[in-house]
């Protein structure tokens, strides 16, 4: 009798204790507004204050498995898959690899196609995410109603011109890419040692004609930022809250004068001071890369491996980094175009110095950005040998291993292949953007839920302004989720008539 008695206690006792958590427990799920799938978990005290907050991401992408056994040559395309959002990204950094790979250099003039096409890219990808993923939020407002924060509700905000005229100028911007890759979505341009296809010299007036409407887009895009943004106090106050602020180290793609450049150079490091404390090539990313692990999402979590793994925390002593516009304007010295480096000066002019910590400005580092790629591509337009036929150097020895990094939209991007003699991928590694900003982004949308939830209350704008919190990353969840050995946990409940739990099955 005391057995049932206890057994009762013990079940009536539970379902109070799932109350009490269901109680406690404020969950997002999905996040919006991102490539990929995410929620967030955020768990209140008695207080109702937020006691810890987790941004979990629980799809798997096994790229890195079942890329072994392929030809290494079939790289560029198999990872170009891994988004649709990106694959360009993807595609030219599995190029490079295969560069290193085959021990071939490309001609002069394929590196120039390949980083007009890369420019091309990164201006459109941009504009994407200026206007319909994160734009929104500043654009139509945090606080509006969810079915305004949409490419539709900035075009009932902007005008129905200016909305034609991002779509124009987008599409436009893509017909490019896919004159040179074949398609957007998977291009096919990049071989080891070069390019499969240059310009034809008949064809260079319409790229010159889209390119200086494409500058011309990528300045008014500014306009519209400083109208919309700037000049409103309160949004300024937002994006310089301590709600969206850390103190964390910087890594981004520099040329030889220490100036962003998209397509090649070293990696720089920064710390939260702004003093470069590592300039490495591509080959050694392993020497100054780990990745740490967490139970609850898919992501790892790179840091800096000579300052180790600390916790989410920031400061000098973190080995948390960041990658992405904002962290790419910190690691650097500035734009080689005249137009961009004249908005890098106003940027940091415009938060009191340099490094800026402010998440939330990663918006107006990213509209910098389009503005020195679409200057790059003018110039690279202008130049006599981008319509020379000479775009390839034919490797002639055996693949071995490789590493090719770009900055991707969304940060720092490395590709690390490896095959045996037969030219068949034995080893694949990849660290992409957003897994860069994984440890970053979970400490900014914890920090924002603390910063923005008390007492309990919540309101629907309210759960809006802890998205914007990784929002402003430009995450791209479907290239950062990888694991060993590749495969999901699969989870069977069996449940009586009451819902109870019986038994669980776990892979």
């Amino acid at each position: 009798m005391e057995e049932q008695v206890k057994q009762v206690f013990d079940q009536a006792q539970a379902r109070a204790n799932e109350t009490y958590m269901k109680q406690r427990r404020i969950t997002i799920d999905p996040i919006t507004r991102l490539e990929g799938h995410g929620k967030i978990d955020i768990f209140l005290d008695q207080k109702g204050d937020v006691e810890r907050a987790y941004f979990q991401v629980p799809e798997l992408r096994g790229f890195e498995i079942f890329s072994v056994g392929r030809p290494a040559e079939d790289m560029p395309q198999i990872t170009s898959r891994i988004c649709g959002v990106c694959p360009t990204a993807h595609h030219m950094a599995g190029t490079k690899a295969l560069d290193a790979m085959y021990g071939v250099e490309p001609t002069s003039a394929a590196k120039k196609l390949r980083e007009l096409v890369y420019n091309i890219f990164m201006l459109e990808d941009h504009a994407l995410h200026v206007y319909i993923l994160g734009g929104p939020d500043f654009i139509v407002g945090p606080d509006a109603p969810a079915a305004s924060r949409n490419v539709v509700g900035v075009i009932q905000k902007v005008g129905v011109e200016v909305g034609k005229r991002v779509i124009s100028t987008r599409r436009r911007l893509r017909e490019l890419i896919a004159y040179l890759g074949g398609k957007v979505i998977h291009p096919v341009l990049g071989l080891p040692g070069g390019v499969a296809k240059g310009i034809a010299p008949a064809d260079l007036p319409k790229f010159k004609e889209v390119a200086k409407d494409g500058l011309e887009f990528a300045l008014f895009t500014m306009s519209v930022f400083k109208d919309i943004v700037l000049k409103n106090e309160s949004y300024v106050k937002l994006i310089t809250s301590d709600n969206y602020t850390h103190q964390t180290h910087y890594m981004g793609l520099v040329d030889a004068n220490n100036r962003i450049n998209f397509y090649d150079g070293k990696i720089r490091v920064v710390d939260p001071n702004g003093k470069e404390i590592a300039k490495f090539m591509p080959a050694d990313y392993l020497d100054y890369i780990a990745e740490h692990v967490e139970p609850w999402t898919y992501v790892k979590f790179p840091y800096l491996k000579k300052i180790g793994w600390k916790g989410f925390t920031g400061g000098v002593e973190s080995g948390v980094f960041s990658v992405a516009p904002l962290a790419r304007l910190n690691a650097s010295d500035g734009m080689t175009t005249p137009e961009a480096q004249k908005l890098y000066d106003e940027y940091f002019k415009t938060f009191g110095g340099k490094p800026v910590h402010h998440t939330l400005a990663n918006h107006y580092a990213r509209v910098v950005e389009m503005v020195y790629a679409a200057e790059r591509i003018n110039e690279l337009l202008a130049d006599p040998e981008i319509t020379s036929t000479d775009i390839r150097t034919i490797p002639t020895k055996k693949p071995t291993k490789g590493v090719g990094v770009v900055e991707a939209p969304r940060g720092t991007l490395y590709h690390h292949y490896e095959a045996d003699e037969r030219g068949m991928i034995t080893k694949a590694n990849l660290i992409v953007a957003t897994q860069n900003n994984s440890a970053r982004m979970a400490m900014s949308v914890e920090k924002a839920a603390k910063g923005l939830i008390h007492g309990g209350n919540v309101s629907e704008g309210l759960l809006n302004m802890i998205e914007m919190a990784f929002r402003a990353y430009d995450p791209c969840h479907a290239c950062a989720t990888h694991s060993l050995p590749g495969q999901m946990p699969m989870i069977v409940r069996i449940r009586n008539m009451n819902g109870e739990v019986v038994h669980e099955i776990c892979r």
